[in-house]
């Protein structure tokens, strides 16, 4: 229960699909989180959530690595929808996001790690939670990705 690995294939070229990903404003679209400015490699970035029923949130993310058209990753405070609760102390898990061209597109890895660091009163429900996520993101990238070509 220390990571989580989606993969699946978009039908489009990967230079598309990389500015859906490293486009803050794309990335928001999809996501569901207007974001306040661009990513950069060690920014924080910040943004409110847009998703339904979460719109009293802010997000957070450190970026970590930024490599064109390949990977984009970033840390953050999984499942941290409580707002009385001060998740800073905490671990962060690593979100990393892959690219390859491969046969009918371009072929994309998520994985979430670090689990293990989480308190253990919340880690089981964030690793559940995040998993059924990133499902649901895949899907909206996808959606995104698609009419947006």
């Amino acid at each position: 229960m220390d990571r989580i690995e989606k993969r699946f294939v978009l039908k489009a070229v990967r230079g598309r699909v990389w500015r859906a990903i490293a486009d803050f404003e794309q990335f928001g679209s999809w996501f569901g989180v207007k974001l306040e400015g661009a990513f950069g490699v060690g920014k924080a970035v910040r943004g409110k959530i847009t998703y339904p029923g979460f719109e009293h949130l802010t997000m957070e993310m450190q970026v970590e690595k930024i490599e064109p058209e390949r990977l984009f990753s970033y840390r953050w405070h999984p499942y941290a929808i409580d707002p009385k609760v001060d998740y800073s102390k905490e671990p962060t898990t690593l979100v990393e996001v892959s690219l390859e061209d491969g046969e009918g597109g371009t072929h994309v890895t998520i994985v979430e790690s670090g689990f293990e660091g989480i308190p253990i009163a919340r880690r089981a429900e964030a690793f559940r939670m995040n998993d059924g996520g990133w499902a649901q993101q895949a899907e909206s990238l996808a959606g995104y990705v698609a009419k947006s070509q």
